[in-house]
């Protein structure tokens, strides 16, 4: 019942600022290493391989003696607050409230006509620059953010706690968490944010994968085109950098029936991406809100098919004991 309860307190609460959160405790611990261990004076690829994986490693020991030491503590002073603890743990590794406010927020402001804040909420999501991004361009790259995050923010988590509770979940965060910041494919990061790049992919293989069945329950609950959105997931489910993210892109993609994709901007850099999916429509900002419940729906999906799939297991392990 555990991605039940985290699934509840998160469409409940979502992430307040001022709570504590395991996440921002890991992006501070990653920013502090990057500091101390990349450090420019450094030239050779190999060194930089090698401190990279160090703080790979160092991070996911950290989190997880962190994790086992509180959680111990506090069992041992009531095994309910071990519990609970477990229990705000695995609520903390999902994002569905989050990220649907903040795309929500985009979609207001461009409701509203207010095209710069619209710029400014989108650059708090995304790596790209956004300051000359035009309505369209804003509409695509919050539709590309919902789908990929809701692979890597919402159902990697899900599946994770599935398979091994609030610590496998939290391991996952920490891996996603240092791939988004020093995962880059530029001068600071190539070498030295390979390790957590590489680890980040293999992490989302399955969840993304995983990502299309759900997507595609919720495409047929919702009677968008089915058969066009399976069309798209296969032929440009490989139009991505990433050898996971193409997957729910493609999938959103083709049940809007729009084109993702294209050009994007990094750091001043222009970078042009393979497109994804037909522009059988225009990248309406109405296709935010779209994209939003798509995402919601097939949250929910994951959620009841894997809380009924735990029990079931459960069951059967529990008349297993008892004919043993």
């Amino acid at each position: 019942m555990v991605i039940l309860t985290a699934y509840i307190l998160d469409s409940i609460l979502g992430d307040p600022e001022k709570w504590p959160h395991p996440v921002r405790f890991i992006g501070a611990l990653i920013s502090y290493l990057d500091k101390k261990l990349n450090i420019r004076e450094i030239k050779s690829p190999v060194k930089l391989v090698y401190r990279g994986a160090l703080l790979t490693a160092l991070v996911i020991m950290i989190t997880v003696l962190l994790v086992v030491s509180i959680q111990l503590l506090l069992s041992s002073i009531h095994w309910i607050l071990g519990n609970l603890f477990y229990a705000y743990l695995a609520y903390t590794t999902l994002a569905v409230k989050n990220l649907s406010q903040a795309a929500m927020q985009i979609y207001s402001y461009l409701e509203a006509g207010d095209i710069d804040s619209a710029r400014y909420s989108l650059s708090m999501i995304v790596g790209r620059d956004t300051n000359n991004l035009s309505e369209s361009e804003i509409t695509r790259a919050a539709i590309e953010t919902v789908a990929e995050n809701f692979s890597d923010g919402v159902i990697a988590p899900i599946v994770y706690l599935f398979l091994g509770g609030p610590m496998l979940a939290i391991l996952y965060k920490a891996i996603n968490t240092m791939d988004s910041m020093i995962g880059y494919r530029n001068q600071k990061y190539l070498y030295f944010g390979r390790c957590a790049a590489r680890l980040d992919d293999v992490a989302n293989w399955i969840p993304a994968r995983a990502s299309v069945f759900f997507l595609m329950i919720a495409v047929l609950y919702k009677k968008f085109n089915i058969k066009n959105v399976w069309k798209i997931m296969i032929r440009d489910r490989n139009n991505h950098s990433s050898p996971n993210a193409g997957y729910p892109e493609a999938t959103v993609a083709g049940a809007l029936e729009v084109q993702l994709g294209g050009a994007s901007t990094y750091f001043g850099v222009k970078s042009t991406k393979p497109l994804i999916g037909d522009s059988a429509h225009s990248l309406d900002k109405k296709k935010i809100p779209q994209a939003v419940q798509l995402m919601q729906t097939a949250s929910l999906v994951s959620v009841v098919i894997l809380s009924i799939i735990h029990i079931l297991i459960g069951g059967i392990r529990w008349n297993m004991a008892g004919i043993l």
